[in-house]
């Protein structure tokens, strides 16, 4: 019997079936990483605040509680309750700043399974990148008398071509020193990442040296990004605290989180993302079925780096002082939430990174007063890189377990 096509009427509903499970599989999928992000916060900042809480009750009347109320005239309790809205703030930020460098490592190390040392570097130069277009700008008398949506507008210039510069810069990085070694055993391959890692820190440095002559470089001053939005305010005894985000804070959670959602729908809705998840997974059986395993590969890479420059971006207008040694700590610290979450699992570093960001700035903000400024905010990274070694102690693959073959 010959083929007949469908009648048009059950043509059409066939088609409004595919439209809406195409629709429904596309929003989920951008949508997804939302929700993540909500539970985690949620999470964190719950479990965090709760051990907070509990200290402080269990230190009454304590000899670092007597001590708070002679200094400021609260009790340890009072002032952990009334700080908490503005360490959950902070932390926030902070968290999501280490969660989209995480991110770099992770999709690395989920198709090609080593770390690369130098993506740290890679943040570096796409935060150069953006400050110096800025202060280029500044001295051409573009950023003066700008309204805020122009301030805008230049941030966002800012940020693409420090994903651009960092993106092309990491895919240079894998043809040049990864790509010919990829056959190697995985040592020599980690070795020449450190390596580069040395090289792109020396020549950002050389290169400001012989462009600028100066070591450090200031964000521009511009825009709206440095005020600050009043929340609310809790009354004390000794007077009101108010509690605010700056609008560069607002700027770097509302950045990290649409750049999470397009990485998350890159990989898990769009045929690229199919085609590096199945290069994660097989590399000779990928390229069986047509894979240009090169080209997949290079395409994480860049990926990887854009993410890392619009992060270094992010870092300068927050923090506002860089030299070419500002992604080292950074680095450090994101690989760190990259394996506290799961090395390999996109899902893990975005966990990684807030609990990370939430432990640092809870240690920073409470750790000075409850040990009588025996220990400040100095020894902040000891109790977060504590707690990462008893969590791998009892779960070596991270809090969400490797995933590496299912997610690049």
């Amino acid at each position: 019997m010959p083929f007949r096509p469908p009648p048009v009427e059950g043509a059409g509903r066939h088609f409004g079936w595919v439209m809406r499970r195409f629709s429904s599989v596309y929003l989920r999928e951008l949508f997804r990483p939302l929700v993540q992000m909500f539970v985690f916060v949620l999470g964190s900042g719950l479990v965090l605040s709760t051990i907070m809480v509990l200290l402080s009750l269990v230190m009454r009347g304590s000899a670092a509680d007597k001590a708070l109320i002679a200094r400021n005239g609260t009790s340890l309790l009072t002032f952990t309750v009334s700080n908490l809205p503005q360490v959950l703030i902070d932390s926030v930020t902070l968290g999501f700043v280490y969660a989209t460098i995480a991110l770099g490592y992770s999709m690395v190390y989920g198709v090609l399974e080593f770390i690369n040392f130098a993506h740290s570097e890679i943040f570096a130069t796409g935060a150069f990148l953006g400050t110096e277009l800025l202060i280029a700008l500044e001295a051409s008398g573009r950023l003066s008398g700008l309204s805020n949506l122009a301030a805008y507008g230049w941030l966002a210039v800012a940020i693409t071509a420090g994903m651009v510069g960092a993106g092309v810069l990491a895919m240079a990085v894998e043809r040049i020193a990864y790509r010919p070694l990829r056959g190697a055993p995985r040592l020599v391959p980690l070795i020449s990442a450190i390596g580069v890692s040395f090289f792109l820190q020396d020549a950002i440095r050389l290169i400001e040296s012989v462009t600028t002559g100066q070591f450090h470089r200031i964000f521009p001053t511009f825009g709206n990004f440095d005020q600050r939005l009043m929340i609310g305010s809790i009354t004390l005894p000794n007077g009101n605290l108010e509690i605010g985000i700056q609008v560069k804070s607002v700027i770097v959670i509302v950045g990290a989180m649409l750049m999470l959602m397009a990485l998350n729908f890159l990989v898990n809705a769009t045929k690229i993302g199919k085609a590096i998840r199945a290069v994660a997974q097989d590399r000779p059986t990928a390229s069986l079925m047509g894979i240009d395993v090169n080209r997949m590969i290079a395409l994480t890479f860049l990926v990887g780096g854009a993410l890392g420059g619009a992060a270094g971006v992010l870092y300068a207008l927050k923090f506002t002082r860089i030299d070419p040694f500002v992604g080292f700590f950074p680095g450090l610290k994101a690989f760190t939430a990259a394996v506290l979450g799961g090395i390999g699992n996109l899902t893990g570093a975005l966990l990684g990174g807030i609990v990370l960001g939430m432990l640092e700035n809870f240690a920073g903000a409470y750790l000075s007063a409850f040990t009588m400024g025996a220990a400040g905010a100095e020894y902040k990274d000891i109790l977060a890189f504590g707690i990462l070694i008893m969590v791998l102690i009892f779960r070596p693959t991270g809090l969400l377990g490797e995933q590496v073959g299912q997610k690049a």
